[in-house]
């Protein structure tokens, strides 16, 4: 079964999550930026969330860990819980 692992940073508007997409393509460390901004408690540690399988998050994040690209910082994801910079650091089939 398929696995993912990714981390992300969670603020509560597009205009901010944007801004931070723009910072990290700048050159900005992503984990440096979930540390200052999210708003999930995995932004302690960088923003990594571990692994997981298909299902186990919300469907917007699933779509994201599951069919994009690996390595790319991917956004603003939108969800019931705010807006999302998802980078998937890997995945299996």
């Amino acid at each position: 079964m398929a696995k993912a692992a990714a981390r992300h940073i969670l603020v509560d508007n597009e205009a901010l999550c944007s801004d931070l997409k723009t910072q990290i393509e700048a050159g900005t460390d992503f984990a440096d930026l979930a540390k200052k901004h999210s708003k999930c408690p995995s932004g302690r540690e960088g923003g990594a969330l571990g692994e997981f399988r298909p299902g186990q998050m919300v469907r917007e994040f699933d779509e994201v860990c599951f069919k994009k690209e690996v390595g790319v910082v991917h956004g603003p994801v939108k969800t019931q819980f705010g807006y999302h910079l998802v980078e998937v650091t890997s995945r299996t089939d």
